[in-house]
């Protein structure tokens, strides 16, 4: 691509796309986004994009900016953009990705074709719940982890000599088996069953905890449901200080409170999903993921290795 790059950014998380934006130099795209008082949602792309290379960041987490990231790729592609890479750092539906009840849909792999048909030629995510998911996408799709950002910064906060890597379920073992790896501590995961969309019951801890510090790893936290039973359940263990950590902090509903209100020293997530003041507590640590992404993009553009950023 001779031409330089350019990002534009929704209304669900600027902040990130500003930070990308620094990372790699230069400003966000110009776009007017704008809601009527019938609640439908206008774009307008403010500035040339013809046979650029355009890069849109939007976490889905709302129906808005579901919204709002078709028409953005939408209207990029009606301004005759030369590549559109759709830039979603938290992809929400991610989570329905089966079906495995009577008569429902299968939202993930739903979202991902009317993404692409709303005109984004690539995708560019973070951690996505299910690893099949990426599959579902019918254009090239590149799938970044958060392990190197909230390893170093484990590894450089803490003694980990006396530490224990806790998959939040036997799911996510093989995702927490790569934090345990890079931080070179052991590896232990919960048996746990989900009750209701708020509650899940501990059956048991797989692996050695007791006298151990531990770093529970899921993927996101969402009602903080898990999280508080997953605590309370390795209290029984003898175990010693708690921490946890995620990708994505949606905290959504009663998250907030039942993480200032639950036995854990520390709870880290990046922010994939923006994190407003009223959801923050002095328990919780947002790192960025800018530089990755930043250096993702920068490589896709120049068609680098984007792999090789985990080498």
């Amino acid at each position: 691509m001779n031409e330089p790059l350019k990002i534009f950014s929704g209304t669900a998380n600027p902040q990130l796309a500003e930070e990308i934006c620094a990372h790699i130099g230069g400003g966000l795209g110009e776009v007017e986004i704008s809601t009527f008082t019938n609640e439908d949602i206008f774009v307008q792309v403010r500035e040339n994009v013809r046979e650029r290379d355009v890069f849109v960041v939007q976490p889905i987490q709302t129906p808005t900016s579901i919204v709002e990231l078709l028409l953005l790729l939408d209207s990029l592609r009606s301004a005759s953009a030369s590549r559109i890479t759709a830039v979603i750092p938290y992809y929400s539906y991610a989570r329905s990705d089966k079906k495995d009840m009577p008569r429902i849909s299968i939202a993930a792999r739903l979202l991902a074709d009317v993404i692409v048909t709303a005109g984004a030629n690539r995708i560019l995510t973070m951690t996505l719940h299910s690893p099949q998911v990426h599959g579902f996408f019918s254009v090239p799709c590149d799938h970044l982890a958060a392990t190197p950002t909230l390893c170093d910064y484990f590894a450089s906060s803490l003694d980990l000599s006396n530490f224990v890597a806790l998959a939040a379920d036997a799911g996510s073992a093989k995702r927490a088996g790569a934090y345990a790896q890079r931080l070179d501590i052991p590896l232990a995961f919960v048996d746990k069953r989900r009750v209701s969309d708020l509650t899940v019951e501990v059956r048991n801890v797989v692996g050695e905890v007791k006298g151990k510090n531990v770093i529970i790893f899921d993927d996101e936290i969402a009602a903080a449901g898990s999280l508080a039973e997953t605590v309370k359940a390795i209290r029984r263990f003898d175990v010693g200080e708690i921490y946890a950590a995620a990708t994505h902090g949606v905290f959504s509903g009663p998250a907030p409170e039942r993480i200032r209100e639950m036995d854990v020293k520390e709870v880290v997530v990046t922010n994939t999903v923006h994190v407003p003041p009223d959801k923050r507590d002095d328990k919780i640590t947002v790192l960025s993921v800018a530089p990755l992404f930043a250096e993702a993009i920068k490589r896709i553009h120049t068609g680098e290795s984007v792999s090789a950023l985990f080498s």
